[in-house]
């Protein structure tokens, strides 16, 4: 777990430094706790936006998103503006009850702590994995791929 342990340890050293504006990296320091309190959290959000995913990674996502009425509030994630938030209740909507009860399963969670906290991990990363403002049209690649990714951000 190299590559995970060293983005962990971005994301909690980015905390340290002021926030940068709003939308900036600094934004992400605010999902420390959770990250801290849930790491494989990350890993299950990186692993929904992952080519590699069931989901069919982020293009997968947003077309999820679309077809649940969420299209505006994942396309904002993806674009250079302030990310719209998403309840607990529309996180479901999307993803599919099925779906967040496996990860809350995997995670030893309820399934309504895992929407919860999905509702705020996930604008972030997108917004993160998304520095254009565009889906890259062949995805963000591998969830491997976007640890990697991510890490680079945060190390920044």
């Amino acid at each position: 777990m190299g590559l995970f342990d060293s983005v962990l340890g971005a994301v909690l050293n980015n905390n340290q430094q002021p926030a940068s504006g709003t939308g900036g990296l600094g934004s992400l320091g605010g999902l420390v706790g959770l990250l801290a309190s849930n790491p494989q959290l990350i890993q299950v959000a990186l692993g929904l936006l992952g080519n590699d995913s069931a989901h069919g990674g982020l293009n997968g996502l947003v077309g999820k998103f679309q077809q649940a009425g969420l299209g505006n509030a994942i396309e904002s994630w993806i674009g250079s503006g302030p990310n719209q938030a998403v309840s607990s209740e529309q996180i479901v909507s999307a993803l599919g009850s099925g779906t967040v009860a496996d990860i809350a399963g995997k995670l030893g969670l309820d399934s309504g702590a895992v929407a919860g906290q999905l509702s705020h991990l996930l604008p972030q990363l997108v917004n993160q994995l998304t520095p254009q403002g565009q889906a890259p049209a062949q995805g963000l690649g591998n969830s491997g791929d976007l640890m990697g990714m991510l890490g680079g951000l945060l190390g920044r």
